[in-house]
């Protein structure tokens, strides 16, 4: 078999300049920040990272409301420290993906001003507008609990405008050749300053019915919707042949494959289905979600790869899980108080907060992360164990600032804590002094040594990328188990989300003297076609050996 692709099987690391480190004492966090940590993602096992919005921006949605695309936010630093972190990040072999957000802009965007002020303008058919509410097409917003409705008042323009989001977030009309060429502008500048690919923000609205008519792509010139992101795909590769495109694309399982275009449109996308299922299992220590999500899931092989992740920088999203499942976690995993629900659909807290605290069920996750086919995205702060922050507003809860050491503002800035973007969390159990990478990094049972060791396991198993998957059946119920075939070996990944000790007999058809451990405790006995695997409460191990 031919190697993969670097990005089939990369390690991606989430971060938020504004919140990651600053250098310069303003209370933001800063690219002269992110290059000084570049050695903490190297010796991490980091193979990309993947920068959040750090464009100019009023930041009323976290940098997602981008006022210009071409720019870095003055707060952050200039297109010359990103350059030079792209650049740094390139020397020690890590790829730097940046995020996109192309289904809607800022009501401040130039474009979005001289839309609003001059309806003969070329910029006016940018965005989508009504004179006759009644007649135009309506649906619901995808943040319910804040908007009422896909359409608001401008008074400059004297009409409506539609927007999917907020209603300071004014969608593009995609359907407008013009706005489509300026999307690939967008993406040939990037390239050009050191990126390496991107993450496209929103990808299935960008692909919903817009506007007073419902227009999509497919009343353009396009053939079909997919077509768009057809043509981002060799833009991006005629630019720089190794290029990127990961998708954003929380549709329903059984539309995902379609974004992969057969093999020409996005290369990656986040796999929603299995974070929701996998982080939901490891939570009630009961594997059918995992059985569940691999049913539902489409087979992409030969056409694209997932993204897996725990968490993310947004809400715990739980539309995927069946009904019963979906009232169960918002209960079992919401905060005494009820507000960490959010959007009607999931809860604004991070990895540690949903497994309250306990760094073996947290690093239990990790290890079944890890050992999944396809690639891996960490949310900065979880291999730390850091917690969401609820007094702070909607998402903001898990935007925290990165806590390094126990100094003050947890070694994110010198600033007082007043004029930080977001305040550090300094009470509790996730405080600061408590919970920091200084405090960790030394300690091999730590949960960041841990999720360091898993992230070396990883590289190490060429089996994960190349091998054939298939789920190894196992009981009791808290037990889940999977293995690669490759090239005459066979990697088995076993984890017990029981809080006491399991015991269970796999299929291990090894040399039983060749067998060893790649990773994780426990004990294990291999005989006769079997190998009986023992694993204390939150416990995991990888097993390799060479096939009989």
């Amino acid at each position: 078999m031919t190697e993969p692709e670097w990005y089939e099987d990369a390690t991606i690391y989430s971060l938020d300049v504004k919140t990651f480190d600053d250098a310069d004492g303003d209370g933001w966090g800063d690219f002269r920040g992110a290059m000084d940590r570049l050695p903490y993602l190297d010796d991490l096992g980091v193979d990309a990272v993947w920068i959040r919005p750090f464009y100019p921006s009023p930041l009323r949605d976290n940098g997602y409301d981008v006022a210009d695309y071409y720019a870095v936010d003055d707060r952050l630093g200039t297109l010359e420290d990103f350059r030079e972190f792209a650049e740094r990040a390139h020397e020690r072999g890590i790829y730097v993906l940046t995020d996109l957000v192309f289904n809607h802009t800022s009501d401040e965007h130039e474009w979005f001003r001289r839309a609003r002020e001059d309806p003969e303008s070329e910029y006016h058919d940018y965005y989508c507008w009504t004179s006759h509410l009644e007649d135009a097409h309506h649906r619901g917003n995808i943040f319910p609990e804040y908007e009422d409705g896909v359409w608001s008042y401008d008074d400059v323009a004297g009409k409506h405008y539609f927007h999917q989001f907020y209603g300071h977030q004014p969608d593009l009309n995609v359907a407008n050749p013009a706005v489509r060429e300026e999307l690939y502008d967008v993406l040939r500048f990037w390239l050009d300053q050191g990126a390496d690919g991107f993450r496209i923000d929103a990808a299935h609205p960008m692909l919903m019915p817009k506007g007073h008519n419902a227009t999509t792509l497919e009343d353009t010139e396009l053939d079909e919707p997919i077509d768009l992101f057809k043509r981002m795909r060799e833009v991006v590769e005629a630019e720089q042949s190794d290029a990127v495109l990961l998708a954003e694309a929380d549709d329903e399982p059984a539309n995902l494959d379609y974004y992969f275009g057969d093999g020409e449109a996005f290369h990656l996308q986040f796999n929603f289905v299995m974070n929701a299922h996998l982080t939901y299992a490891v939570g009630v220590r009961d594997a059918w979600p995992l059985y569940r999500a691999h049913e539902i899931l489409p087979d992409v092989h030969g056409v694209g790869g997932w993204v897996n992740f725990l968490r993310n920088h947004d809400e715990w999203n739980l539309l995927k899980l069946p009904e019963e499942a979906f009232e169960h976690a918002r209960e079992y995993f919401g905060d005494d108080r009820g507000d960490s629900w959010i959007f009607e659909r999931g809860h604004r807290l991070r990895l540690a907060d949903l497994y309250d605290g306990d760094p073996d069920r947290i690093a239990l996750a990790h290890g079944l992360l890890f050992s999944l086919p396809g690639s891996v995205a960490l949310q900065s702060g979880d291999e730390i164990g850091m917690g969401a922050d609820l007094s702070l507003p909607e998402r903001e809860a898990v935007r925290t600032p990165m806590q390094w050491d126990d100094s003050e503002n947890g070694g994110f800035s010198t600033a007082d804590q007043a004029d930080c973007y977001n305040p550090v969390v300094d009470e509790g159990t996730y405080a600061y002094d408590r919970v920091n990478v200084a405090a960790q990094r030394d300690d091999p049972d730590s949960l960041l040594s841990r999720v360091r060791e898993l992230s070396r396991a990883r590289d190490g198993c060429p089996e994960i990328a190349r091998g054939d998957f298939r789920i190894v059946d196992a009981e009791p119920k808290e037990m889940w188990a999977h293995r690669f075939d490759h090239e005459g070996d066979v990697l088995l990944c076993a984890q017990n989300f029981a809080a006491e000790p399991r015991d269970a007999v796999f299929g291990f058809d090894v040399d039983p003297e060749a067998a060893e451990r790649v990773v994780g405790g426990g004990s294990y006995r291999v005989a006769d076609g079997g190998v009986t695997v023992m694993l204390d409460a939150h416990e995991y191990v990888w097993l390799r050996g060479e096939k009989r």
